[in-house]
């Protein structure tokens, strides 16, 4: 479970600081930007949720039968 935290703690982390690359304005003089902050963003939160399904599967919720 602390691997679990941790990892989920990384993305959450992860998915905020792409979020706030992604909603700044683009600024012509320095160039294009090469990392693609928006689709980061997107696949940290993704991987984020997965973490907390893990996570409650973990804290002995079931699904299914």
């Amino acid at each position: 479970m602390p691997l679990t935290l941790l990892f989920g703690g990384g993305l959450l982390a992860l998915a905020l600081f792409a979020g706030w690359r992604g909603a700044r304005p683009p600024d012509p003089h320095r160039g294009p930007r090469m990392i693609p902050w928006r689709l980061v963003m997107v696949t940290a939160a993704a991987l984020l949720l997965a973490m907390l399904v893990h996570l409650v599967n973990l804290l002995g919720v079931t699904t299914g039968r």
